[in-house]
């Protein structure tokens, strides 16, 4: 299982295969807690029982038909307050990698999803650990959908599901060329690209300078997403107001919800 090596220069060279776990978020911080973690270091498992999202979620996976893994990187170049940039980084390498199969129907879902259309395919949760004002570790949960055909959530879709493709992926050999995807933007991130990074994020967020719904505090309204912040919040023209919001403060309207 996953004995393909990626080009890349450390990004999944140390690979911790895992039949069933119930986080390999988990996993990956147990590693950094006994100091046995190598930067680039990546735990994945066929079965995760209890995969978390965003907002306290589950992440919905069928026993090997998707990919679930976890990146453990150091990217003490970032301080606290520029954790965003990771996501960043991380959503555009996912986001590249995907959009080899569906093109430009791909989106990433601010803060952390991604989404073909109206449908999510993927999702990220990181978890930092700080150093004083820097970032020491990041544990990078990746769960994507692959070839999983059926779902509870109606907004979810999988790449066999918007792809004209007859069979399954074969999830070993699609990992690699993933891996490399994921580190071509970390390091344009560590190479200080940040213009171009923040651009190409731009060009790929949903629902980007359109009119939208949204809820916040138990309200709809609607606006119209200008940009996102240095520090990630959300920044959206309600009227002639430009509010701004932080992870939780704001969701999306989406049919299906």
């Amino acid at each position: 299982m996953y004995k393909f090596r990626p080009k890349t220069l450390f990004i999944g060279q140390k690979i911790n295969y895992l039949p069933t776990c119930q986080s390999t978020n988990d996993v990956a911080a147990d590693l950094i807690a006994s100091e046995t973690a190598l930067d680039g270091a990546v735990v994945i498992t066929g079965n995760q029982t209890a995969g978390r999202g965003q907002r306290g979620n589950q992440w919905e996976a069928q026993p090997n038909q998707n990919l679930t893994f976890s990146v453990i990187l150091q990217p003490t170049f970032l301080q606290a307050s520029e954790q965003f940039w990771l996501n960043i980084a991380i959503s555009l390498g996912i986001s590249d990698w995907l959009a080899t199969y569906v093109g430009d129907r791909l989106k990433i879902k601010w803060p952390n999803d991604l989404y073909v259309l109206q449908r999510k395919i993927g999702g990220i949760l990181i978890e930092n650990t700080l150093y004083g004002y820097t970032i020491a570790w990041s544990v990078v949960g990746i769960g994507l959908n692959i070839n999983q055909t059926r779902f509870q959530t109606p907004t979810a879709t999988s790449l066999s599901n918007e792809t004209p493709n007859d069979l399954d992926f074969v999830l070993p050999e699609l990992f690699p060329s993933l891996l490399e995807s994921l580190e071509r933007r970390y390091l344009a991130l560590r190479a200080g690209q940040r213009d171009v990074l923040k651009t190409n994020y731009l060009q790929r967020l949903f629902r980007y300078q359109e009119e939208s719904e949204f809820r916040a505090d138990g309200k709809h309204f609607r606006g119209i997403i200008v940009g996102v912040e240095e520090t990630g919040r959300l920044a959206i023209q309600v009227g002639d107001k430009l509010r701004s919001f932080a992870f939780k403060e704001v969701e999306f309207v989406i049919d299906g919800d």
